[in-house]
């Protein structure tokens, strides 16, 4: 059995929220300056110019990338030979969130009541997903997620009828009703399975997959492609004025499912789409 502390949770939990705000993860840099490099509408190419630019001042001067800092949201596989010690490992979790969103002087979005609206000062509390799995390590990823985008993602509960072509146009529709309102150039983010709770989960997790990579299972690596070139053919493009760039990326995560059922899930995201990974 192998012992973590608390402390070093924390620790690393507040890098975290600093550094993904700050730094774009590599895989959505790369698609950001490829698009920009590939996009040849004259008004959608200057937008896509101006977020590489953004990036670049986000990095030199050390301010957010975004000034909406988001929720922060937490998948984290917890190895079952660990022992956390010194306290819980939810509040190790949101005092790093505390430390990292104070320190770093990002924005606080959380509100402790969902109708009386008070504001926590501190963006907590933290959404946190936990995974048992084989092994000694803690592996936390962080996903800090803006409601421009949270606010446009949808689920659908299909019927197993629905097929294949009812999954493509559940995702097309969230596509074309996010439009401008979730700042594209979008990475969208697909669960399909599962019931209503997990489908959400599993779209929230595909946007934490590397941008450009594909799902192992051929069919589910197909739908990808297709739905990403029916995406791009909508023509919302960078910032919803136009061009071939409405997504970077698209990604799906599936789940087995019930006979009776078959749940799609669509996470939209902006161009930032923040994510980290840190194995303790």
């Amino acid at each position: 059995m192998r012992e973590i502390n608390v402390d070093k949770i924390t620790e690393a939990v507040k890098e975290m929220c600093i550094n993904a705000n700050l730094y774009l993860a590599e895989d959505m840099e790369s698609k950001l300056r490829e698009a920009a490099e590939m996009e040849d509408g004259k008004l959608g190419k200057k937008i896509l110019d101006q977020l590489v630019e953004n990036l670049e001042i986000a990095k030199a001067d050390k301010i957010p990338i975004c000034q909406d800092t988001g929720m922060a949201v937490f998948f984290v596989n917890v190895g079952q030979e660990v022992h956390i010690e010194g306290g819980s490992l939810t509040d190790a979790i949101n005092e790093g969130v505390r430390q990292g969103y104070t320190e770093g002087y990002l924005r606080k979005s959380v509100v402790g009541d969902p109708l009386l609206r008070v504001n926590t000062n501190d963006n907590t509390p933290a959404i946190i997903h936990y995974d048992i799995v084989p092994g000694d390590k803690l592996e936390i990823t962080i996903a800090p997620k803006g409601f421009g985008s949270e606010n446009m993602s949808k689920v659908f509960m299909l019927k197993p009828a629905d097929g294949v072509e009812g999954v493509k146009a559940a995702v097309l529709s969230a596509v074309k009703d996010a439009g401008p309102n979730a700042c594209p150039p979008f990475v969208v983010g697909v669960g399909i399975g599962g019931d209503f709770e997990l489908v959400a989960k599993l779209a929230k997790k595909a946007l934490t997959r590397e941008a450009g990579s594909h799902s192992d299972i051929p069919h589910i690596a197909k739908l990808e492609d297709e739905l990403l070139e029916e995406i791009n053919k909508t023509c919302i493009g960078p910032g919803g004025l136009g061009g071939k760039t409405t997504a970077l990326a698209l990604n799906i995560e599936t789940y087995p499912t019930h006979i009776a059922g078959l749940p799609v899930a669509i996470n939209m995201c902006c161009h930032v789409n923040r994510h980290l990974k840190k194995e303790i």
